[in-house]
């Protein structure tokens, strides 16, 4: 199907980005709002910014005013009729999406394409009384639309195959990747992306670590672009919190998506984040000011190194690469390796474990919990290093761990210390909790993932590229798994539930047959 023109209905943030990129791509775009100016101000602002770009060498004069041409203002929406698809980008209220769905039909023709922008509707909700349910679609952009080069195109379950092929095909025309997702709350995106924030919240209301570790921890050991307590923040509480409400009660109160309390207090409480001033943090003209913990910390690690003296370190690792590795690391610090069966009691105890906490990985190793600080190996040493002292380790331990791994050159003289102190941000030192934090983090939204590829919600592939290209993670949920080792993952999550007993750790059936396989988290079925 060729696309010659494109009408817009709606001509907010999103309708007008998806009129920018079809504008660019050589279709003619009709734009309608039915509230009165709506339109001329949104083709107005895109103007303006498509002129900043021009002057910027983005674009030539001659590509803007082809642009510009191509965008066609109508005031009633009756001469949209010409169009061969139509996409919606209204309010997302479904009373109203069905009654603008309505009037579509009578306007169109009977093999118009009525698009809809949704990103939290039914598809099939919104086509029920429809005349023609087959020619309707999800056709979900991510905000900035020019930027985010990734589109959800979701059948409902009257959609013909013909409708999601033009979309398709109108996605990769326009220079965004379409994927296909099943008519699933969230779609694959918005799915995908629940176990960031929930897992952190959980985290934090556990009382393991404040919002500012928790963020520099996802940020500087597992990748992410942004902390998930910035990201609520530039999202805003009162857009992020009843998504997560909405998924979790479409999905009939799944422990994977469960909310927490703390955003509802802070939703009643009008501490929505950046758009405010206040969130997590306090902005000031849209710009955060610094006045998390990192002094105070590190005041803390100035006098926990100040005190230390390392003897000797014996090493319990789950993997034996961690092993390795830590192993390389002491001996590139000049740190004496206890290699006796059981640990000297003047040794620092170093657990490497995975989805355990520091005093049963203890009893498991049959070492002093006194002695114990744990260490999360899922993150790179030379990123950021997360220690975990049991309830009991004396504080002597302590001191030793980070002034090991919260400077880079560990076993020194007193009078460098201080100066060790102010490296110690690439260390964190957090309360005891089963699986750490990047390990709790990434195994959720491992596990997620897989879980929405077992429920044929989207291909692995598409689930991959989805959440990578819509939120930005640093793989996607897939190919992360075989990344780091789907058997190392079913692991922290194993311990977890058996620890925790909550079911929200449970391990996806797709994740368990595939590890113990050993095969890639890709593979799928053979259909006979």
């Amino acid at each position: 199907m060729t696309v010659n023109t494109l009408a817009i209905v709606g001509t907010g943030i999103m309708g007008m980005g998806i009129a920018q990129i079809a504008a660019q791509a050589g279709i003619q775009v009709l734009l309608y709002d039915a509230k009165a100016g709506a339109a001329e101000q949104g083709r107005h602002s895109l103007q303006a910014m498509l002129e900043k770009l021009t002057a910027k060498g983005k674009f030539s004069d001659d590509e803007l005013q082809a642009m510009l041409s191509r965008l066609t203002i109508v005031q009633e929406l009756s001469q949209i009729a010409t169009a061969e698809i139509v996409v919606e980008a209204i309010i997302e209220n479904l009373d109203i999406k069905k009654q603008l769905f309505a009037q579509l039909e009578s306007v169109v023709t009977a093999d118009t394409i009525l698009a809809t922008n949704t990103s939290s509707l039914s598809v099939t909700a919104i086509a029920a009384d429809c005349e023609y349910p087959e020619r309707v679609a999800g056709f979900h952009f991510f905000n900035p639309v020019a930027l985010m080069k990734i589109v959800e195109i979701i059948p409902g379950l009257s959609t013909q195959q013909s409708v999601i092929d033009a979309l398709t095909d109108l996605a990769k025309r326009m220079g965004h990747l379409g994927v296909v997702a099943k008519d699933t709350p969230g779609f694959i995106v918005n799915h995908g992306g629940r176990a960031y924030g929930t897992e952190a919240l959980k985290i934090l209301g556990e009382g393991v670590a404040s919002f500012e570790q928790i963020d520099r921890i996802l940020r500087e050991g597992a990748g992410f672009r942004m902390g998930p307590f910035e990201l609520l923040d530039l999202t805003g509480i009162d857009v992020s919190h009843p998504v997560m409400e909405s998924i979790y009660d479409q999905f009939y109160h799944e422990a994977r998506y469960r909310p927490h309390p703390l955003t509802r207090q802070m939703l009643v409480g009008k501490k929505l984040g950046r758009k405010v001033g206040g969130g997590f943090y306090q902005y000031e003209k849209g710009q955060k000011i610094s006045v998390d913990s990192a002094q105070n910390q590190s005041s803390k690690a100035a006098a926990l190194i100040a005190d230390a003296t390392i003897s000797s370190v014996w090493i319990g690792a789950d993997l034996a690469e961690d092993k390795t590795q830590l192993i390389d690391y002491l001996n590139a610090h000049d740190v004496t390796i206890d290699d006796n069966d059981t640990p000297h009691p003047d040794s620092l105890v170093l657990l490497a474990i995975y989805g355990e906490d520091t005093t049963n990985a203890a009893i498991r190793y049959q070492v002093d919990p006194k002695q114990a600080v744990a260490i999360d190996m899922l993150t790179e040493l030379t990123k950021h290093r997360t220690l975990m002292p049991s309830i009991v380790t004396q504080e002597r331990f302590v001191a030793q761990a980070y002034a090991l791994f919260g400077s880079s050159t560990g076993n020194k003289g007193s009078d460098s210390r201080e100066a060790d102190a102010q490296e110690a941000s690439s260390a964190t030192l957090i309360a005891e909790s089963t699986g750490f934090v990047a390990q709790r983090v990434v195994a959720m939204v491992i596990n997620l993932g897989c879980d929405i590829a077992m429920q044929k919600i989207a291909t692995p592939e598409d689930i991959d590229n989805a959440v990578k290209l819509g939120l930005g993670y640093p793989y996607g949920p897939i190919s992360w798994g075989d990344h780091l080792g789907a058997s190392r993952v079913l692991l922290i999550l194993e311990r977890i539930y058996a620890l925790t007993g909550d079911p929200r750790y449970r391990p996806s059936s797709w994740l368990q047959r595939r590890a113990k396989l050993d095969v890639s988290l890709f593979t799928q079925q053979a259909i006979y």
